[in-house]
């Protein structure tokens, strides 16, 4: 829907060597106080839209004691995969081993797409769930650290081809898991994320962001902010095409923008009276874009649609002064 909050920062050359003795550190000065700062902008989010429940999902790079461990407003969650061998109060003592050691809930079959040399393959996922408290870390407890009470899911392939690497997810979150149904809906929001992973693919190799010649970092910011937008409307575009493809495309793009693309396309001085349909619009876009489309089953992806959207802008400015002059 778009970005909450975004932090730029640039390490500090003299911080070189900080990780070795990270663990005297306080957060404020880790880059781990990242995950609070948009902790804070979920709470804030929050107060804007109360009857809404908003989960806040970090990767294993969020599997941090503060953060879990962090006060949170009422209808504001975690879910976070976990990093760390972290220990619990049970007979296993590690958390990893905790919900290993609980019964199978559920086996479900996944269809696990072609990743570069891997091939794609069905899988067979095992599903276990369980309560957890965290101890707190063994540096922290004279800080007076507290123990957290979680949910644990664990994800894992059972009998992978040799030849692949693994699915094994262990997720922590702070939403009650008690049913299978349950445990499936946590493993749905996590997988959400990678839409945050494909936003960022586009700002960097789409926009080429770390490529232009801004010299100052004042300058790269400001870049940054325009092409956050740009780069969200092309994942959004792709998103929605998918989601809604009979849906009028006025929702996304301007009257100008979409006759100017109708013209192009179709090479015809009038566009239609009534925009086109979302899909087919974006199909137009991914064309412009250098999409072939061989299969009826492809579908743009966000690099195409960004070389289509950089045509489009210029269709759309020769558009509006084509009909300026026109009598």
């Amino acid at each position: 829907m778009g970005l909450l909050a975004q932090q730029v920062w640039a390490r500090d050359p003299d911080d070189i060597g900080k990780r070795a003795r990270r663990q005297q550190l306080p957060i404020s000065q880790k880059e781990s106080q990242q995950w609070l700062h948009r902790l804070d902008a979920v709470s804030t989010a929050r107060d804007g839209c109360p009857a809404t429940h908003l989960i806040s999902v970090g990767d294993r790079e969020a599997d941090v004691s503060d953060v879990l461990a962090a006060p949170r407003p009422a209808g504001v969650a975690l879910l976070i995969r976990a990093s760390w061998h972290r220990c619990v109060n049970a007979p296993q003592r590690s958390v990893w081993d905790t919900v290993v050691a609980q019964p199978v809930a559920a086996q479900l079959l996944l269809h696990v797409p072609r990743r570069g040399p891997q091939p794609a393959r069905e899988a067979t996922l095992a599903w276990r769930f369980c309560p957890v408290t965290l101890r707190p870390p063994q540096h922290r407890k004279a800080e007076g650290c507290p123990a957290v009470t979680l949910w644990a899911v664990q994800v894992c392939e059972v009998a992978p081809p040799a030849e692949a690497e693994p699915i094994a997810w262990l997720l922590l979150t702070t939403v009650a898991v008690e049913t299978v149904d349950d445990a499936i809906e946590r493993v749905q929001w996590y997988a959400c994320r990678w839409g945050m992973e494909v936003w960022h693919r586009i700002v960097q190799s789409g926009c080429h962001l770390e490529a232009r010649p801004c010299q100052k970092a004042a300058r790269l910011r400001r870049a940054l902010a325009l092409y956050n937008v740009r780069a969200w409307r092309i994942f959004y575009a792709t998103m929605l095409a998918r989601a809604v493809p009979d849906a009028p495309c006025s929702v996304l793009l301007e009257p100008d923008e979409w006759q100017a693309l109708s013209w192009a396309i179709h090479r015809v001085p009038i566009p239609p009276a009534e925009p086109p349909t979302l899909g087919q619009a974006v199909t137009w876009i991914a064309q412009l874009g250098g999409c072939v489309g061989r299969r009826r089953s492809d579908r743009p992806g966000p690099e195409v649609m960004w070389r289509g959207f950089q045509h489009l802008g210029d269709l759309t400015t020769m558009y509006g002064i084509m009909r300026r002059d026109s009598p």
